[in-house]
């Protein structure tokens, strides 16, 4: 991941909130990272999406936090916020119960970067933190595969 980031000079930055650190924590474990990671924000409360990361409200308010719409508008503003080349968001319900009534397992993944946002919504199962862990690998795999998409094209 970091490789392809170096080689096209790209940054990357992360908004996480289902994950709670996990992603950067990922991350950082590869050395050398702080050539491309700029660093994350980790807007657990939902306000803290709109006011730091800059989520829609109305859309807030409407859905809730866990939404396809709130992981793409996360990655666009923590890209914003980080001076980044690409956004990597998670938001979701890593359980053990159902919240705003989104069921255990909801996942919601974004990448934003050069030729816009991708958002992609996979379905986990397990506990909290089977869920936790399959939403970085998710999230890894989804930045991994827009990069080579950039390479390719």
């Amino acid at each position: 991941m970091h490789a392809a980031l170096r080689a096209e000079g790209g940054t990357l930055a992360v908004a996480e909130s289902l994950t709670g650190g996990l992603l950067a924590a990922a991350l950082v474990d590869v050395p050398g990272a702080s050539a491309t990671f700029r660093g994350s924000v980790t807007a657990y409360a939902t306000g803290l999406k709109a006011s730091v990361l800059g989520v829609d409200e109305g859309l807030l308010d409407v859905y809730g936090p866990v939404h396809p719409l709130v992981a793409g508008q996360m990655a666009e503003g923590v890209r914003r916020l980080l001076g980044a080349d690409y956004g990597l968001a998670t938001t979701g319900v890593a359980g053990p119960e159902p919240q705003d009534g989104q069921p255990v397992g909801t996942v919601h993944l974004a990448v934003a970067g050069p030729g816009g946002t991708l958002v992609r919504s996979p379905r986990l199962s397990g506990g909290r933190a089977t869920i936790r862990h399959g939403a970085v690998t998710a999230a890894l795999e989804l930045l991994a595969g827009r990069l080579a998409q950039r390479d390719a094209g």
